[in-house]
């Protein structure tokens, strides 16, 4: 079953999270705290038999050139034994129905890697197009963030 996360859910995220991103990339308490107080972000899970496998991250960015939202894809995870049944799917075009109910939206952004070509065949079926951008990245030291 598609649905929004839920505070309760903070537990098998953390899980899913750490299969996805890799371990101690966040915490349960911080997941607990973004999934009941950040309103700029929208958390899609599939439930099957009671347990988590797959979710979906759209940030709603803002910005006052736009009258409306700009929602990006952030994440995408199912986990390996449930993929190629449509879960990924399901729920993007879930998350997308739920923030066009919501929201004044001006278009989705959704990054994936180069190389992920399995995802992309999936983003591609659900309209998603390389748009001729491209995304550019800065990691920040520990010593820069501190000054």
């Amino acid at each position: 079953m598609v649905r929004i996360a839920t505070v309760s859910d903070a537990e098998q995220l953390d899980i899913l999270n750490d299969e996805f991103n890799g371990r101690g990339e966040t915490t349960i308490e911080k997941i607990r705290d973004s999934l009941a107080h950040n309103q700029q972000e929208v958390v899609v899970v599939d439930e099957e038999e009671g347990k988590l496998v797959g979710f979906v991250c759209v940030q709603l960015k803002k910005s006052f050139c736009y009258v409306e939202y700009m929602p990006e894809i952030t994440e995408v995870y199912v986990k390996s034994e449930y993929r190629k049944k449509g879960i990924a799917r399901e729920m993007i075009t879930y998350a997308e129905n739920y923030c066009n109910e919501k929201y004044s939206l001006h278009k989705y952004e959704l990054l994936t890697g180069k190389k992920n070509t399995i995802a992309q065949s999936v983003y591609g079926k659900l309209g998603y197009i390389d748009d001729g951008e491209i995304h550019l990245s800065k990691k920040i030291t520990i010593d820069k963030v501190l000054m």
